[in-house]
């Protein structure tokens, strides 16, 4: 099989130009890394818009390395019947995304005994992800490196405190339904890394719902901690959402990396003290478009007997994601990304407005959240039902 690499996306020696822009991106990575700045945007109150902005010159910086890499190591994305790109395409670029986001955390975090353990499983995850966009490693070993990567986080104690402490086995459980959680989360997000833009656009989404609903709980160190990952994926958007086609990729170490820590950040935080429902709710309308995804298309592949077991339901792959189902509508890959971003900000929003509201005003939000993904469900069915070309 030939295969078509873009010879003009294909990195060049660097001429004095490029050379000059690198030189520029690497000065500004020094000037963010002084104690000085970072000292000034904390007593001017910007020290979430530092951590940010740290985080994005970090990974813009990184981005044009790892694309460079991934042609030199051969990690490219090669067009196939069910991807959306016609050449081939550089992978790595969630390695910049994660090195952005743990070098702003090192320098600028004292480690909590829960960040640690999400620190050491997003590492094992990006690692075994790394290995994948070279290696196009098995579903199932794949899995296993994400149960590797959870059960490190569940060793230092991040842990769903969902099932009451008087019940039998309530420790058991909760461990069960953490590891669930995170599983389902980062390949949640996983599977809509499908079109440009998509899966980094929800990270930064998804970041600025978690840091904000942190805030309005009172948790400065999740608010905090959420800024990275924001700033890591803006970074890395120049890249990969812009005309003419994406220069690179996330690759599976991106898109596992941002879902792993997602969900870690969910775990992490107290999102309501008096009511376990909103502090279940909260992160599940921040995340509920990938969950969303994920639920659908699983059943789906069940009832119309596409997959038969757990074994086949990790191998699959296929054209019938959301994203791919509005594209079956008639929009264009760009309108597609925007409408479900426009999707899950307006999910994020009634995540925060879940947290001042009364009994009943909960349970209009929660209606209108079900009216939302029952939408996203008919506009699929509709989708499902297009022929492909």
């Amino acid at each position: 099989m030939s295969v078509t690499i873009d010879r003009q996306a294909a990195p060049q020696p660097l001429g004095t130009a490029a050379a000059g822009r690198a030189l520029l991106r690497g000065m500004l990575v020094l000037l963010l890394l002084l104690p000085g700045v970072r000292l000034r945007f904390q007593a001017a109150g910007l020290g979430w818009a530092y951590l940010a902005a740290l985080a994005w010159t970090l990974a813009f910086f990184a981005v044009p390395v790892m694309r460079r890499l991934a042609f030199l190591l051969g990690a490219l994305d090669v067009p196939a019947a069910r991807k959306v790109h016609a050449v081939a395409t550089p992978l790595l670029g969630g390695a910049a995304v994660y090195a952005a986001f743990a070098i702003t955390v090192l320098f600028n975090f004292n480690f909590s005994r829960g960040l640690k353990g999400v620190a050491v499983g997003a590492t094992i995850v990006v690692t075994l992800g790394v290995l994948d966009d070279l290696w196009d490693l098995p579903a199932t070993v794949k899995l296993a490196g994400q149960v590797a990567g959870v059960a490190a986080a569940i060793a230092y104690g991040v842990t769903l405190n969902v099932v009451p402490n008087w019940l039998p086995a309530a420790f058991a459980l909760n461990v069960v339904l953490t590891l669930l959680w995170f599983l389902t989360v980062t390949n949640a997000v996983q599977f809509l890394d499908g079109m440009d833009g998509l899966a980094a656009g929800l990270g930064v989404i998804a970041g600025l719902f978690f840091s904000l609903t942190a805030l309005q709980t009172n948790q400065p160190f999740l608010f905090f901690l959420a800024a990275p990952l924001v700033g890591a994926c803006l970074g890395f958007l120049p890249y990969n959402l812009r005309p003419g086609g994406a220069r690179i990729f996330l690759g599976d170490s991106g898109a596992s990396f941002i879902g792993f820590t997602l969900a870690g950040l969910a775990v992490m935080g107290e999102w309501a003290d008096d009511d376990p429902l909103v502090a279940l709710l909260t992160p599940a309308l921040i995340l509920a478009v990938p969950l969303f995804d994920i639920a659908f298309v699983g059943i789906v592949r069940v009832v119309t007997g596409k997959v038969h077991t757990v074994r086949e339901w990790l191998a699959y792959t296929g054209k019938d994601h959301l994203h791919h189902r509005f594209e079956a509508l008639g929009l264009t890959k760009a309108q597609s990304v925007l409408l479900i971003y426009f999707i899950a900000g307006t999910l994020g929003l009634s995540a925060i407005l879940l947290k001042q509201s009364t009994k009943g005003e909960a349970a209009v939000i929660l209606i209108q959240a079900a009216c939302v993904l029952a939408i996203i469900a008919i506009l699929e069915g509709i989708g499902r039902g297009r022929p492909r070309e």
